[in-house]
């Protein structure tokens, strides 16, 4: 099996390409900055790396570097300083979400490729009902206007709900939805909801990033996992914050 991974060198996406490569994938990354991967995943020998920026490569390079490949997990993020808040490209997340699946359409892989985006609790899923109090309405209406990351967590998303949708033939998606990223060394018991269990900005729980980097491969590895979760917007706290 083989996957390719975008935000690879970020806090969660390093961790993701670890435990890829530790399940027997050939893994195959695009990063900008390729001595934040640690030695031993960069030397390792089922990565191949493709230095650039995503967004910076062409259409045919991006179907290129997709091709053949099962699975496609996006890390991308903004950097939290006021550059990479405000500064540009400011819908890093959703165009490079859009560029991606369009490199998956002109491959006509011949069964659906799996692509599992990484966003963000503070995005609702607007496929299903989820309630949300008038407050914290407000303050991720705010947010919209206000900090560039949140709007584009939720049009890349939304590029996949709408655009993608349920009953593509050639792209199945899953957008995995953390509370706040805590850092920790080994992989713990975690849960996944269909929904929020508690308030984003109110009651906000914990998710560690070797958690998230866990859930996202066995949704690329685990046929029943992606089964249960296919086109869904899954939400994932460490056990103690559920």
């Amino acid at each position: 099996m083989k996957a390719i991974v975008v935000g690879a060198s970020g806090a969660t996406g390093r961790l993701l390409v670890r435990q890829l490569l530790n399940l027997g994938l050939n893994v195959r990354v695009i990063v900008r900055s390729p001595d934040r991967l640690p030695e031993d995943v960069r030397s390792h020998s089922s990565l191949s790396m493709i230095h650039a920026a995503v967004l910076d490569l062409s259409d045919a390079e991006m179907a290129e570097y997709t091709h053949g490949c099962d699975a496609v997990a996006s890390c991308l993020g903004h950097n939290l300083n006021l550059k990479g808040i405000f500064g540009r490209p400011r819908m890093l997340v959703t165009d490079a979400t859009r560029r991606l699946c369009n490199a998956i359409k002109a491959n006509r892989p011949v069964k659906p490729v799996r692509f599992v985006l990484m966003n963000t609790v503070a995005n609702s899923n607007r496929d299903i009902p989820e309630r949300v109090s008038l407050g914290q309405k407000c303050v991720i209406g705010l947010n919209r206007l206000l900090v560039p990351p949140h709007l584009d967590n939720e049009r890349a998303a939304d590029y996949l709900r709408v655009e993608i949708g349920q009953s593509d033939g050639t792209i199945q998606w899953a957008a995995v939805r953390p509370d706040t990223l805590i850092d920790a060394s080994e992989v713990t018991e975690y849960a996944v909801y269909s929904s929020p269990t508690r308030s984003a900005v109110f009651n906000a729980g914990k998710t560690s990033r070797i958690n998230v980097a866990n859930f996202m491969a066995n949704l690329v590895t685990d046929d029943d996992m992606w089964a249960r979760w296919r086109g869904q917007m899954p939400v994932i706290y460490n056990k103690a914050w559920s």
